[in-house]
């Protein structure tokens, strides 16, 4: 494992990290350092496409330790004592790549166009290019209940979209109301701290 010679600490340690995070099965989305007191604090973020477990945060956070504590992360990280988070992104985390969009299926998403409208639908599915959203069209005279089509939408097209917090999320299998958004940011992998010495 070779120690990149230039960039910010950030770049040094995703480009050290990348590659152990890949073996475990995982994508490392961001690494962010940044002063605390006396410490460092450095942030990892990993997604998959199963979402992220309590258990693999606690993998990852030993696999990604292990580098820090090697002396190619020593030469990123210096003497320093730091403090290490791993966590998965949070449900309102931008939808900026295609693997994204895929593991965000089932969601219900607002994105704002480039030509500067915007557009809210439940991702049905999606592909390198694009997304198939289900849209709700409003009737078209007044009282008229609206009506579920669906509509293509082509990455290019998107400046930036989000997934909608939904607090009676509808379960993809059953139609059926399932767990909020709430309780999965609950339920869900969480940041875990650990103090090192450097």
């Amino acid at each position: 494992m070779s120690t990149p010679r230039s960039g910010s600490p950030a770049d040094r340690l995703q480009a050290l990290l990348e590659p152990v995070v890949t073996a475990a099965g995982y994508d490392l989305e961001a690494v962010r350092v940044s002063q605390v007191a006396r410490r460092r604090r450095v942030e990892v973020v990993v997604d998959g496409d199963d979402g992220v477990s309590l258990d693999a945060v606690s993998d990852i956070t030993r696999v990604v330790s292990d580098v820090l504590d090697s002396p190619e992360g020593a030469e990123v990280m210096g003497e320093q004592p730091y403090v290490l988070e791993v966590g998965s992104p949070g449900t309102d985390r931008p939808l900026t790549q295609p693997k994204h969009w895929r593991r965000a299926k089932g969601r219900l998403v607002r994105a704002v166009l480039h030509d500067g409208g915007d557009l809210s639908g439940r991702i049905l599915d999606s592909d390198e290019d694009g997304v198939l959203l289900e849209v709700e069209v409003p009737g078209k005279k007044k009282g008229q209940p609206s009506t579920a089509q669906e509509r293509r939408l082509a990455f290019a097209e998107v400046a930036k979209a989000r997934v909608e917090i939904e607090f009676n999320r509808k379960d993809d299998e059953t139609g059926e109301t399932g767990e909020t958004d709430a309780d999965e940011d609950q339920d869900g992998a969480e940041a875990i701290d650990e103090d090192e010495e450097g």
